[in-house]
């Protein structure tokens, strides 16, 4: 299980790192490839992609679903890849909803194309679930 733990701290750590540090520095956006990629601090009141639901009810579902894939990763993470995904997936998850507690939102601050503004904690629940998804593919060959 050290993998998991250690990729569970990792994820935490740098994600609340640098949401703060975007609080901090960001006070405008930050051209990095012109107007197609950028830092730009937004605050997410949403759940995913700005989808809003009723405050109480969003924190229960982000709970609920984090609590899942920690029963789940408890139960099923058995290769290091798996806790890798699983750690980073719940490191995230955890990332985001501390940022959560501090002033009610998520702070995003990576401006990609068109696609909604996004921060760390979000960047390692997606490449997680791609691990695991991944490595979900190559078992069945």
């Amino acid at each position: 299980m050290k993998p998991l733990w250690i990729t569970i701290l990792s994820a935490l750590g740098t994600s609340i790192a640098l949401a703060l540090l975007a609080d901090q520095i960001l006070a405008e956006r930050i051209a990095i490839i012109g107007s197609f990629i950028g830092l730009e601090r937004t605050l997410n009141s949403g759940v995913a992609f700005g989808i809003n639901l009723p405050e109480h009810f969003q924190m229960f579902v982000i709970f609920l679903a984090l609590f899942f894939v920690a029963w789940y990763a408890s139960k099923d993470a058995k290769t290091c890849s798996s806790k890798i995904g699983f750690g980073l997936i719940i490191g995230g998850g955890l990332a985001n909803i501390i940022d959560r507690l501090i002033d009610g939102k998520v702070t995003d601050f990576v401006q990609v194309g068109s696609f909604p503004v996004f921060n760390a904690a979000d960047s390692c629940i997606t490449v997680g679930i791609v691990v695991l998804f991944w490595e979900m593919i190559i078992k069945k060959k």
